[in-house]
């Protein structure tokens, strides 16, 4: 919740440092992972989540797209995000946008994530005086989109309400075209995976949308006050299902433009 070609998997994250030494580097490079692999990894499971003819249409049409995708696990580290219990927003979006990038990267995508643990994005930032770390983090973030530079970044979050009768997606856009229909089209995967008709909004306060010139959107992926929407929020099944619908809304979209 919110208050390339030559890239070989390119991740944001910490190097494994030592007790003297526990700075992060600005970049962590990872090879664009094998069969064997992912076959290893605790997320291979999200890839054989989604139907063969539609992740085979999508590596027929886009397996050679050369655009720079961004995903952007939302908060981390002393951020945890809204909370219900001991259930952290910054686990869920971490779990996610994890397997998002298997399920792109497995499709030929440039995509790239912007952390892979439980760490926050302004311990980077020694570059910003400021004294707000909620500042230096959304900075941090916004540099990196920049810097690669990303063509299209996804920002992964999940809602909160007073009401645990509020439920379901809901996908935040810029009000520019290709935001919009980027927004639009995870929207639609969404509501499939959901069950429902909710339009994309305009999130016209949000730093990200704002600051970042490329195509942005910001993905709230169910409410973590709905005991439905934390039902597959929480579970490894919900999650893969969750990417997986991204993930075809990124794909669609990408044939659109």
């Amino acid at each position: 919740m919110l208050a390339s070609a030559g890239l070989m998997g390119l991740m944001a994250g910490p190097v494994n440092a030592g007790p003297a030494d526990a700075s992060h580097s600005a970049f962590a490079f990872s090879a664009s992972p094998s069969a064997s692999a992912l076959s290893a990894s605790p997320f291979a499971s999200a890839l054989s989540a989604s139907p063969p003819a539609t992740q085979q249409e999508r590596r027929q049409v886009l397996g050679h797209d050369q655009r720079i995708i961004l995903i952007d696990a939302g908060h981390g580290g002393i951020d945890g995000g809204t909370s219900h219990g001991d259930i952290l927003e910054k686990d869920i979006t971490l779990a996610i946008s994890r397997r998002l990038f298997l399920l792109l990267r497995s499709d030929g995508f440039d995509a790239i994530l912007n952390r892979t643990g439980d760490y926050a994005p302004s311990d980077e930032n020694r570059w910003l005086r400021s004294s707000s770390r909620h500042m230096r983090d959304l900075a941090q973030r916004k540099e990196l989109a920049e810097t690669l530079p990303a063509n299209v970044v996804v920002s992964v979050h999940i809602n909160w309400a007073p009401s645990p009768a509020k439920h379901g997606p809901l996908v935040l856009y810029r009000q520019e075209g290709r935001s919009f229909l980027l927004a639009r089209s995870i929207q639609d995967q969404l509501n499939k995976l959901y069950g429902m008709r909710t339009d994309p909004r305009p999130g016209k306060p949000f730093y990200l949308l704002n600051k970042i010139t490329a195509t942005t959107v910001i993905v709230e992926a169910g409410f973590i006050s709905s005991p439905a929407d934390r039902g597959r929020l929480c579970s490894p099944r919900g999650q893969e299902e969750l990417a997986e619908a991204i993930a075809g809304g990124i794909a669609a979209y990408l044939m659109e433009v």
